[in-house]
C-alpha cells in the first residue's frame, strides 16, 4: 500500500509516516518545511520513506508525486489558537485552501483509496454539560466580563445555575468558537464533499489534546504540554490560565498514528467522525503537576494565574465508545506513564516565528 502522509516533517504527522512504515506501507511524505516550524529538514524523517518539499497550494507539485498513492493520511495544517485575529487569512490558506487543492488534485487523479483526516476536538467548542433541572445543555460562549471576574465556568443558559461537564460524543452539534476550529470543521465539510462526488472512502479523525516527543518547543504556535515542559527545562514554573480545572483529555502521539493505521486499513465505509481520545479527563493542573514531579527534585510547582484566552472553552473531553466499537481503537499510552516519559523526550526545535506562522500540523 502506497500512502501518501502531509505534513510528514511535523509533530504528528512524522509519527504517522514511522507508523505505516513499520506496518509494512510505502510512504510518500509532503511537507513545505515552513521557517516558523524547521531551521532545517529535521533528523528525525524516516529514512524508509519518500520525502518532497512540497507546499499543497501548489497543484503543478502535486501531481507527479500523487501518481499511484493507495491512500492519504491528511496532517498539514496550521495548528493552535493563533496569536491575533491577523492569523485569520494564514489559517484560511493553510487549513482550507490547501485541503482543496489536494482534494481537487485526488480528484483529478480519480483516486479511489481511503482519505483519513487528522481533525480535531476543537470544532465542538464547549463539552458536553448536564443541568440538574434542564438535562444537556449546550452554554453559550463565555464573556470576557465574566471572565474578568474569575468566572470561568460557564452557566445553564436557561436557568443560570451551575452545569456537570460530561464526555463529548461524536453525535453532538459541532460549535467552532475561534478561527483555528473553524478552519478544522471545514476541512471536515471538504473532505465529506470530496468522498460523496467521487466515492473515494473518507475517514474523520477528531483528535484531543496530543503530546509526546517531536512537539515544537519554541513556537506561539504549540501546544500546552510542551509550553509547560519548556518553562521547567528553564527552570520556571508552568504557569497555568483560568484556575487549572478546566479538563481536557491528553493522547500521547503514538496512540494517534496507530489510529491512522487503523484508519487507513479499515475494511468498512463509516466515514466517522471518532474521537481519538483516551476516555480519561484530567485537569490543566493535572498535566502541570505531573510534568513537575516528572522534571525532577526539586519540584517546580506550576503557578495558576488566572488569565484566559477569549478563545478558549472551559471543558471538553472524550466518549470512546464510537472509536472503539467501529474503528477497533482504544489508547495504549496511559496518562502517568505517558507524561514521565514527556518529561524526557526530545522536543523539536522551531524556527524564529515569521509574519507568515507555520503551516506544518505540530
Amino acid at each position: 500500500m502506497r500512502v501518501l502522509v502531509t505534513g510528514a516533517a511535523g509533530f504528528i504527522g512524522s509519527h504517522i509516516v514511522d507508523a505505516l512504515v513499520e506496518a509494512g506501507c510505502d510512504v510518500v511524505g509532503v511537507d513545505c518545511l515552513l521557517p516558523a516550524a524547521h531551521t532545517t529538514a529535521p533528523d528525525y524523517l524516516n529514512p524508509a520513506a519518500e520525502f518532497h518539499r512540497t507546499d499543497l497550494c501548489d497543484s503543478s507539485s502535486l501531481r507527479h508525486i500523487l501518481a499511484g498513492i493507495d491512500g492519504v493520511s491528511h496532517q498539514a495544517a496550521m495548528v493552535g489558537l493563533g496569536q491575533s485575529f491577523d492569523d485569520v487569512t494564514d489559517y484560511v490558506t493553510h487549513n482550507d485552501l490547501a485541503t482543496g487543492v489536494l482534494l481537487k488534485m485526488l480528484a483529478a487523479e480519480e483516486f479511489k483509496g481511503r482519505f483519513v483526516l487528522g481533525g480535531s476536538m476543537v470544532v465542538y467548542g464547549e463539552g458536553s454539560y448536564e443541568c440538574t433541572e434542564h438535562g444537556m445543555v449546550r452554554p453559550l460562549p463565555r464573556s470576557a466580563v465574566k471572565l474578568d471576574a474569575g468566572e470561568f465556568e460557564p452557566p445553564c443558559p436557561r436557568c443560570d445555575k451551575d452545569l456537570v461537564p460530561r464526555p463529548i460524543d461524536e453525535t453532538t452539534p459541532v460549535d467552532p468558537r475561534n478561527v483555528y476550529a473553524a478552519t478544522k470543521l471545514h476541512q471536515e465539510h471538504l473532505a465529506s464533499i470530496f468522498s460523496r462526488e467521487t466515492g473515494a472512502p473518507v475517514t474523520l479523525l477528531r483528535y484531543h489534546n496530543v503530546y509526546g516527543p517531536r512537539m515544537p518547543q519554541n513556537s506561539p504556535y504549540a501546544g500546552v504540554a510542551s509550553i509547560f515542559r519548556s518553562r521547567l527545562e528553564q527552570g520556571n514554573s508552568p504557569e497555568v490560565f483560568e484556575d487549572g480545572h478546566q479538563l481536557r483529555d491528553f493522547i500521547h502521539v503514538t496512540d494517534v498514528a496507530r489510529a491512522n493505521v487503523l484508519a487507513l486499513t479499515a475494511g468498512f465505509e463509516n466515514p466517522g467522525p471518532y474521537n481519538i481520545a483516551t476516555g480519561q479527563p484530567k485537569s490543566i493542573s493535572d498535566m502541570a503537576n505531573a510534568l513537575a514531579e516528572a522534571n525532577g527534585t526539586p519540584v517546580i510547582s506550576p503557578v495558576v494565574t488566572g488569565r484566559y484566552r477569549l478563545g478558549d472553552v472551559r471543558h471538553v473531553f472524550a466518549s470512546t465508545e464510537r472509536a472503539e466499537c467501529l474503528l477497533g481503537f482504544r489508547a495504549r499510552v496511559g496518562f502517568t506513564e505517558g507524561m514521565r516519559t514527556f518529561a524526557q523526550a526530545r522536543l523539536r526545535e522551531s524556527g524564529a516565528p515569521p509574519s507568515e506562522p507555520c503551516a506544518v500540523r505540530q
